[in-house]
């Protein structure tokens, strides 16, 4: 009797332990499928962010500094916008976007840039307007001992080179030729000459002396401690330096470029224009 009390013992303690075990299985698909269930959950509780509006905005060289202090302000006010900036000579920008590179604004130093682009309906007239304007310098090296005061003196013989960008597609060594040529220095002074792509080349031939002289804007003067202001150049001499910016008809990215285009109008962006040393057009 006493042994079969105890088998039904041992027997009632397996059972036990058994349906223990078949518990432990079973709750644990139940415990790993609520997990899925809440990973599936978060993910789509946390989509992911949009990608920013890539603005391509074609710049003459001489804004350079200003609108990268701008594209901070912007940016940090408009995150789902990323400025990219080509910058480069008007002249030159303006045969890219003829021909198709990407581009949804363009800011010229020189309205004539902005004329063709409109002319050749690549800019609608009514989305483009005039900005800022600009003076022309003539800049020396800040340590340099050339005694040079007036367009005059560069026919000294101390002044070696002469720096200007190219005329046919720089506006600041089309103004230079301008007001030399109007100066009656221009002829002879060719032999002098030497050309830039763009005018911040103009700075570094002056800055590496490789030039005595360069014709600049007076905001490019600024940007240099290595130059200094040799004389500004008699602005009735050439035409008026003017700074317009329009909207490139072929954006795909219509609303971003107008937000950017006004923004470029308003005070803040004013503001710096002025503090790199532009001025207002009136």
């Amino acid at each position: 009797m006493f042994k079969y009390i105890k088998c039904n013992v041992i027997l009632l303690f397996l059972s036990v332990l058994l349906l223990m075990a078949g518990c432990g299985s079973t709750q644990k698909p139940i415990a790993d499928g609520n997990a899925n269930a809440q990973t599936s959950g978060a993910g789509a509780s946390s989509p992911k962010p949009a990608e920013a509006v890539q603005l391509t905005v074609s710049a003459a060289a001489s804004m350079t500094d200003a609108l990268k202090d701008i594209q901070k302000a912007y940016e940090s006010k408009n995150p789902a916008v990323k400025l990219n900036f080509n910058f480069g000579a008007s002249g030159a920008l303006q045969q890219q976007i003829e021909q198709g590179a990407p581009a949804d604004l363009f800011l010229s130093a020189a309205a004539k840039n902005m004329k063709a682009l409109v002319d050749n309906q690549l800019i609608d007239a009514n989305q483009q307007k005039k900005l800022l304007t600009n003076e022309l310098v003539a800049v020396v090296s800040a340590d340099g001992k050339a005694s040079i005061g007036k367009v005059a003196d560069l026919s000294k013989s101390e002044v070696k080179k002469v720096a200007i960008g190219i005329p046919e597609s720089v506006p600041a060594g089309s103004y230079a030729k301008e007001a030399l040529t109007n100066e009656k220095v221009w002829d002879s002074l060719q032999s002098k000459m030497v050309q830039a792509k763009d005018v911040r080349q103009v700075l570094q031939y002056v800055e590496t002396g490789n030039a005595e002289v360069g014709f600049v804007y007076k905001t490019d003067a600024l940007t240099s401690p290595k130059l200094k202001v040799a004389f500004t150049v008699d602005p009735k001499t050439y035409t008026v330096v003017e700074y317009p910016v329009g909207i490139v008809k072929a954006t795909k990215h219509r609303k971003e470029a107008e937000d950017f285009y006004t923004f470029l109008q308003s005070k803040q962006a004013i503001d710096v224009f002025v503090k790199f040393g532009f001025s207002i057009l009136n």
